[in-house]
């Protein structure tokens, strides 16, 4: 995997994290932290789809590793929403 292609997978978790914060509601941190946030929901999303034997709903291939978009942005929101009740709202 090249630097650039690094990089654009994230680019493409940050969104993903991004958007997963936005719809839980739950927006705590910055840049890295979606970005960690969109890593995170693909393995839950992913291990979910696997669980419940549903398809891969969009994929992103970048240096022949393919990223699942939209079960990135599902696991991202239960992971904030799952982090959102045990911190403290203030």
């Amino acid at each position: 995997m090249s630097l650039f292609e690094f990089l654009l997978l994230l680019l493409i978790a940050g969104v993903c994290g991004s958007i997963g914060q936005s719809i839980a509601g739950y927006s705590k941190g910055g840049c890295v932290v979606s970005i960690v946030l969109g890593f995170i929901g693909a393995l839950l999303g992913s291990w979910i789809s696997v669980q419940l034997n549903m398809p891969e709903l969009f994929n992103v291939s970048i240096g022949g590793n393919d990223f699942p978009v939209i079960w990135s942005i599902i696991g991202s929101v239960i992971f904030v929403v799952i982090v959102g009740l045990f911190t403290k709202k203030g």
